[in-house]
């Protein structure tokens, strides 16, 4: 009796900090982070269990202007989320205030009778007067449910900002064991962090035409989880960078996965990682759904 649990989207305009937000509030990563914008491709799902709550956290790709059919994927699995939740956090970055492409995103609230808060991230690097003049301006545009400033990065305000999602969450039973942060398989876990080092290493070099695919994972003694896994990309010029001189870019992408890897997984981790090609595979639906890409 009493107990408390739901469904919490996180939304918003990509390169806010929604996936630095999920990790902060799970208390463990579970979603890649990157400077560059668009990081998150799929809706995924952390958990946050309490005494008291339990909250399932959707972050969802940023809403932007699509410009490829993996990009219009990317929008409808946002939009979509809306209708699908019990509450609906729409994160802005408090350091540029409004933002044009995030006026279209409000223009979709007015249809949703979803709870919306709307979290100011990055406050640490704003000043206060200022903070207070875009607080108002997104007033003014929607009456939302709450106005939460924090800074996901530094945990500033996020328990506050858990404990107002709890109060708005329903009665209801505990969908997830305690022990659980995420529902998706150590296979996506895996294939997003060699594709966050990805993103990282070669900077504006290799854009978005990045996939990972884990082919196979097997642990081959109780100690060594065996990973093969392969990264995509869409032309020849891109495997070249991403192979690097000698190999050794490669070879620093599977360095730096392995240490994450082993740290979050618990074990020691053989990765071995190839680069193919696959030519314009954001824009073909049999390679989307080959790489789980759907509405599903």
């Amino acid at each position: 009796m009493g107990y408390k649990s739901g469904f919490v989207a996180i939304i918003g305009r990509p390169n806010v900090g929604k996936s630095t937000l999920l990790n902060a509030m799970i208390g463990q990563k579970i979603a890649i982070m990157s400077k560059r914008a668009q990081t998150t491709r799929n809706r995924i799902r952390g958990v946050r269990t309490t005494d008291s709550s339990q909250t399932i956290f959707i972050d969802t790709p940023g809403i932007h202007t699509p410009h490829h059919r993996l990009g219009e994927y990317m929008v409808e699995i946002a939009t979509q989320t809306l209708q699908e939740v019990d509450l609906v956090l729409f994160v802005v970055d408090a350091t540029t205030g409004l933002h044009p492409a995030e006026r279209e995103i409000v223009k979709q609230f007015e249809a949703v009778r979803t709870p919306i808060f709307l979290v100011l991230n990055k406050v640490d690097a704003v000043e206060k007067p200022i903070l207070l003049e875009h607080i108002e301006t997104y007033q003014n545009i929607h009456a939302f449910d709450e106005y939460v400033p924090i800074s996901a990065l530094k945990h500033d305000q996020t328990e506050t900002l858990a404990k107002l999602i709890e109060d708005r969450l329903p009665e209801g039973p505990k969908f997830y064991p305690d022990e659980m942060v995420t529902d998706y398989p150590e296979q996506f876990i895996i294939a997003e962090i060699v594709r966050e080092k990805v993103l990282q290493l070669t900077q504006e070099e290799v854009p978005h035409a990045v996939m990972v695919e884990v082919e196979q994972m097997e642990r081959r003694n109780q100690d060594t989880l065996y990973v093969h896994a392969v990264i995509y990309t869409e032309r020849d010029s891109q495997k070249g960078i991403l192979i690097g001189k000698q190999g050794q870019m490669l070879k620093r992408v599977g360095e730096l996965a392995r240490k994450e890897l082993e740290a979050l997984l618990g074990s020691k981790i053989y990765l071995e990682l190839w680069v193919k090609v696959k030519k314009d595979w954001r824009n073909r639906p049999t390679l989307l759904r080959q790489f789980g890409f759907n509405n599903e």
